[in-house]
């Protein structure tokens, strides 16, 4: 048997790598058991990095800077710190890099046992890339700068490179690649979408996005719906698709009013773009206008069929023509997949 000392144990002395160690517990993993994720505490707006002229100013904040062996160093930056940028290349461009330098001469014999924020110049070339600190160096990146060529502009601030950490079990966000060795459960979030590892793949759970409305254009004879009270009542016809556990749907709103003429094939103008069709018809019964239904017509009643079709066109299907045929409809409510 293999016995450990826990932290928090009176008159217990623990070293400082002991305490990296068992600090792991604190944060996401990256990979293996014995490890965690360097990062930046997400949502707390700390460590921006801002560039004023030939100045870079990088805020206040906290971060993990996580070593392999050495265990996760956390480092409270209290105070802002400035920094000047290099000078641009007369005819070629460079990228440089700002980033969280922990200093600890029991790992890099730096003689230091400090943080800082260190600025490295790139090289500057017709492909630029943004550097690689050299040697032993536990760091972790909080910006890349792109500098053109003299006289080509201003130099541009990315926060790309910087990674972010949360507790384990929380959602990892603004990741441009799903997190390595993920375990059952693990969320993270895309830029776009919500994603859970089930296991065997990345699944989509919710768009992180709001989905906007768009108004069709109506076929001749057709007239979209008002908010007035006198009126159609429902508003314009509009829809809009979102994603729902991992599913694409399609969700209407609004009303029309049919002017003149027969029921048509399709009540909008044009058919709805491919990434907009059902794979299946989806068929409702809607709400229609009672004016104008002949009194004891046993075939009719206050409301009428509409059909969604895979060529993208929508159609109201009535019994037969003549009293049946409806001069008002809604589309509020309606919701149904595409898949």
């Amino acid at each position: 048997m293999v016995a450990v000392t826990p932290t928090w144990i009176d008159t217990v002395a623990l070293t400082g790598h002991y305490l990296r160690r068992s600090d792991m517990v604190l944060t996401m993993h990256s990979g293996t058991s014995l490890s965690a994720r360097s990062g930046v505490v997400p949502g707390t707006g700390g460590l921006t990095v801002s560039l004023s002229g030939s100045t870079i100013t990088v805020s206040s904040g906290i971060a993990m800077v996580y070593y392999s062996g050495e265990g996760l160093f956390r480092a409270p930056m209290t105070v802002s710190s400035t920094l000047t940028l290099t000078a641009a290349h007369a005819t070629l461009p460079r990228i440089d890099l700002v980033y969280l330098r922990v200093w600890c001469n029991s790992v890099d014999a730096s003689g230091l046992n400090q943080a800082d924020v260190v600025y490295l110049a790139g090289t500057a070339s017709s492909t630029p890339a943004a550097p690689v600190p050299a040697g032993t160096q536990i760091y972790m990146p909080l910006a890349t700068i792109s500098v053109p060529a003299s006289g080509g502009g201003s130099p541009t601030v990315s926060t790309a490179v910087r990674p972010y950490t949360v507790a384990p079990g929380g959602i990892l966000p603004l990741q441009s690649s799903a997190p390595s060795s993920p375990y059952v459960g693990q969320f993270y979030d895309d830029q776009t979408n919500l994603r859970r590892w089930n296991g065997t793949v990345w699944e989509t759970m919710a768009k992180v996005e709001t989905a906007g409305w768009t108004t069709p254009a109506l076929a001749a004879n057709y007239t979209t719906g008002d908010l007035a009270a006198n009126g159609n009542g429902n508003g314009p016809i509009r829809y809009r698709k979102f994603t729902e556990r991992g599913t694409d749907y399609m969700e209407w709103d609004g009303g029309a009013q049919r002017t003149s003429g027969s029921q048509v094939a399709n009540i909008l103008s044009t058919a709805l773009a491919a990434g907009f069709r059902p794979a299946a018809r989806a068929s409702f019964v809607i709400a229609r206008n009672s004016v104008g239904i002949a009194a004891g017509d046993p075939s009719v009643v206050h409301s009428v069929k509409i059909d969604f079709g895979q060529d993208g066109t929508v159609s109201l299907v009535a019994h037969a023509a003549g009293t049946s045929e409806t001069t008002w409809f809604a589309l509020k409510g309606i919701r149904y997949p595409l898949a």
